[in-house]
């Protein structure tokens, strides 16, 4: 049987449960609820480092963050084998469309082609929606004229013909590419949107139906207070909000359209898919959206660090790999599992260098080789600290080296994650038990997380960017100042 083609579509912010169908959920989505109800759904799937670059990074080489090399935004060429540069050399035509947020802008790290843009604005390197824009009679940076930020907590419709939306664009260039493919090969095509990223600006339809819904409660745990909070909301780009803030009904309602929005394009293309092709569906990393009183990521809460991750796949594949369609799985699943699984399901070498492993098993309804997922990024806004965590999709330990504070979350029965169990007395065996696996995970790192088997509190946030001194572990980064 020939290979299948596949389609990857990932979308930047979105929360795992910011999908049509699922408990709670306020978003429309039926393009995308169709696809999750057909495949395979993991529902424990998270971003390990959940920003934009560290998250990509990890998506596109398969190793952890720590691995890979950066540990927040950095600019820094990804030295690794990737996804579609091991695809390109199994014959496939690898095309991207959209959002790669790779360094340097243009290097196609294994695609044949790509119609690429970062986003709705300018770049070092023009990028292919501002010319497409240019093309039309539009001016430079004519997707931001709505004067909004691009991180910000301000959202409003769209100022430009829907047509002219950078969702609707990356929309087109994937049609294109499936009417001009060479059509003796399979195809791998990535088609990346920009959004529910801020500027949330949808088209008008999707932003007035989400301001006239009355959306979920926004969650506050009991513990918040116990977190350094050095804004209060007041600018465009703050980290921390107060939840009775007006701009919230808009920031909300303009994210949630543009989910909705961006599934309607998805439609488009379900229209025009060959049918012997895989869809992966993932984000990057989620948004707080107002959870607990922060905004943007970075966070190990469920709002941040939880995304969407379903594959589908034709009837005759599944069949032939014993893989189960239209179920659910609960094990703890990361970014970086992508790339072996792909390269497991098409029977191709992968790489010993990987830290993620094939899904395959799990698909087959069989368990997978890991108890936990570990997660981490260096820097936090506003607490001084950046954070690391584990979760099994049923417990999650965080610990804030530069705070040394920890927490404990029973998501099974706190999914909210409104009550941190670490100071519970019936909760202390299993509080010891997730400090100790992170010791595991953090020791003999360069930082000094750990000394003596415990866990050290730093002076602050650590280095965004891991060298080879960090990896061999003699580059200390902060003083002892006291252990848990």
């Amino acid at each position: 049987m020939e290979r299948p083609n596949i389609l990857f579509i990932m979308t930047d912010e979105q929360r795992g449960d910011a999908l049509g169908g699922l408990p709670g959920s306020p978003v429309d989505t039926p393009y995308l609820e169709e696809l999750r109800n057909a495949g395979v759904d993991f529902r424990s799937a998270y971003s390990a480092c959940p920003v934009c670059i560290p998250a990509r990074r990890t998506l596109m080489s398969g190793k952890t963050p720590y691995h890979q090399g950066t540990l927040m935004n950095y600019n820094i060429p990804l030295d690794s084998v990737t996804l579609p540069e091991l695809l390109k050399q199994a014959n496939y035509q690898t095309h991207l469309c959209g959002k790669l947020h790779l360094f340097p802008e243009r290097k196609l790290y294994g695609f044949c082609s790509a119609d690429w843009s970062d986003g709705p604005y300018g770049s070092a390197a023009e990028n292919d929606y501002e010319r497409y824009l240019k093309e039309h009679g539009l001016f430079r940076e004519a997707g931001l004229g709505h004067g909004l930020s691009y991180n910000g907590k301000i959202a409003r419709p769209w100022h430009l013909e829907e047509r002219y939306h950078f969702t609707n664009w990356c929309t087109e260039k994937a049609l294109e590419f499936l009417e001009r493919r060479d059509p003796s090969v399979p195809f791998f095509l990535n088609v990346s949107y920009h959004q529910p990223h801020s500027p949330c600006t949808p088209p008008q339809y999707y932003f007035e139906k989400y301001m006239k819904k009355v959306l979920p409660e926004i969650p506050y745990g009991d513990w918040e207070g116990e977190l350094p909070n050095t804004q209060t909301g007041m600018p465009v780009n703050a980290w921390r909000i107060d939840v009775s803030d007006p701009a919230m009904q808009g920031y909300r309602a303009g994210y949630y359209g543009c989910i909705e929005h961006i599934d309607h394009q998805i439609g488009r293309l379900m229209y025009k898919l060959p049918e012997n092709t895989i869809v992966i569906f993932a984000s990057d990393h989620g948004e707080m959206l107002g959870d607990h009183g922060w905004v943007r990521k970075r966070s190990a809460y469920e709002g941040s660090a939880h995304i969407p991750l379903f594959f589908v796949f034709p009837k005759e594949f599944a069949e032939r790999k014993g893989i189960k369609r239209g179920v659910s799985v609960s094990h703890a699943v990361e970014l970086m599992d992508i790339m072996p699984t792909v390269l497991d399901l098409l029977d191709l070498d992968i790489p010993e260098t990987l830290d993620g492993i094939s899904l395959l098993p799990a698909m087959r309804g069989e368990a997978l080789k890991r108890e936990y997922i570990h997660g981490e990024c260096a820097r936090m806004e506003t607490i001084n600290s950046g954070m690391q965590y584990l979760t099994d999709g049923k417990v999650k330990y965080i610990w804030y080296p530069g705070l040394g504070k920890e927490q404990l979350f029973d998501l099974e029965n706190d999914p909210h994650e409104l009550h941190d169990c670490s100071g519970d007395l019936d909760c202390q065996e299993m509080l010891a038990l997730w400090r100790q696996r992170l010791v595991k995970e953090l020791e003999g790192r360069g930082e000094g997380f750990v000394s003596n088997g415990r866990l050290v509190k730093l002076n602050g946030p650590t280095r965004l960017c891991v060298d080879e001194g960090q990896k061999n572990g003699d580059v200390g980064i902060s003083n002892t100042v006291s252990f848990f």
